[in-house]
């Protein structure tokens, strides 16, 4: 039923509708076109099936927000972190008090275009914005908050990153020996073993086997913004794994762990000064230190994992040892479960080391003092 009613800011309609439950809601709007509409789609979802109470659309994005969040126990930390900071910076700002019924696609487009301009933080924030929002909006889907999920930009939450470099193996050489003597095994590891910089700072000293020359991830360590250094599962579920470590950089490892690592299994292997737990930015100096050195000041920590993958390729590995290798998932997850072999991964860890042939990997020699801070 359609009630008129005249008030100071003109003609109102309001729409007077039973819920399946018999219990009566009232949506006003400023025209009869309008009114009509919404009361014929109403009608029209409940009679196939596909009805949601407006209502419940009322809430704001930014108290959906704090819902979507608290009833995501199975985040971890950081990611908590992250999202909470492209809330707080990129997506609340602009649509934090729309309503969720309201959030339209045209909304949604306008918004994600903005974060793209020039003045906005760039195109790979902006998809992973997108794919916040997206993931939250699927959420009031589901939960039957809202009929349909106003984020319809195709291909808006895919990161076109620009492509990075490929550090040569003559250049992780020169770095490996410009790097202060505590943190050359860093390189070694980022580069021939492809470990991400928080598996690096959670290995422990019984993560090596040294006597069959492999290494095992299982952990790794993040910094919170406020500081807190916090210790968890790797990045995915396939970042559990065990690597041959390539014979030539074997004995370089073991020198690192007599000449740097408590003789404790549960000792960190990268530490600072004062045997605590490396910090970040503490790696980050010396890192930026042997770049400008050997003037590779374009490479990121990250690359040495991208180069140590594609040397990997190289040798004739399989899509599937990759993965395994790098502790890589795919889109399905059925790969995780698909594990290269032991043996091959040992052929791998060969083939990798005769890459190293034509360029000189210096020992690692301990100075009578370093000069990096822990």
């Amino acid at each position: 039923m359609i009630v008129v009613r005249n008030t100071k800011a003109g003609r109102r309609y309001d729409v007077r509708l039973r819920d399946p439950a018999g219990r009566v809601y009232t949506r006003t709007f400023s025209t009869r076109r309008e009114a009509e509409t919404f009361a014929a789609r109403e009608k029209a979802d409940r009679s196939r099936g596909a009805w949601v109470d407006p209502r419940r659309g009322v809430v704001s994005l930014r108290d959906w927000s704090v819902q979507w969040l608290a009833h995501r126990p199975d985040l971890r930390v950081r990611t908590v972190e992250l999202y909470q900071g492209l809330l707080d910076r990129h997506i609340l700002p602009e649509l934090g008090d729309a309503e969720l019924s309201k959030l339209s696609p045209s909304q949604v487009r306008s918004w994600h275009a903005r974060l793209q301009g020039k003045t906005g933080p760039g195109a790979v924030t902006a998809a992973k914005a997108y794919r916040l929002l997206r993931a939250m909006m699927r959420t009031a889907v589901a939960d039957e908050i809202i009929v349909r999920n106003p984020c319809q930009v195709e291909r808006a939450g895919v990161e076109r990153s620009p492509e990075r470099p490929v550090a040569t193996v003559a250049e992780v050489a020169a770095l490996v020996d410009a790097m202060t003597p505590r943190f050359k095994a860093v390189v070694l590891l980022a580069a021939w073993c492809g470990l991400r910089k928080g598996e690096l700072l959670g290995l422990r000293r019984d993560d090596f086997d040294m006597l069959h020359g492999t290494v095992r991830i299982e952990r790794a360590m993040q910094q919170l913004r406020d500081g807190t250094l916090v210790v968890g599962p790797p990045k995915t579920e396939a970042g559990r794994r065990m690597i041959a470590i390539p014979p030539h950089i074997v004995s370089d490892i073991e020198d690192h762990l007599d000449s740097f690592v408590a003789a404790e299994a549960d000792a960190l292997v990268f530490t600072g000064e004062k045997g605590g737990p490396l910090r970040p930015h503490v790696l980050q100096k010396a890192w930026t230190m042997a770049k400008a050195s050997t003037g590779l000041a374009q490479l990121h920590l990250h690359d040495l994992r991208h180069a140590g993958n594609t040397w990997a390729a190289a040798t004739g590995a399989s899509t599937k040892e990759l993965m395994a290798r790098m502790g890589h998932a795919n889109s399905a997850a059925a790969l995780r479960y698909q594990h290269a072999t032991a043996d091959r991964d040992r052929a791998l860890a060969q083939a990798l080391s005769k890459l190293a042939e034509p360029a000189t990997v210096l020992p690692m020699r301990r100075p009578a003092a370093d000069r990096i801070d822990g």
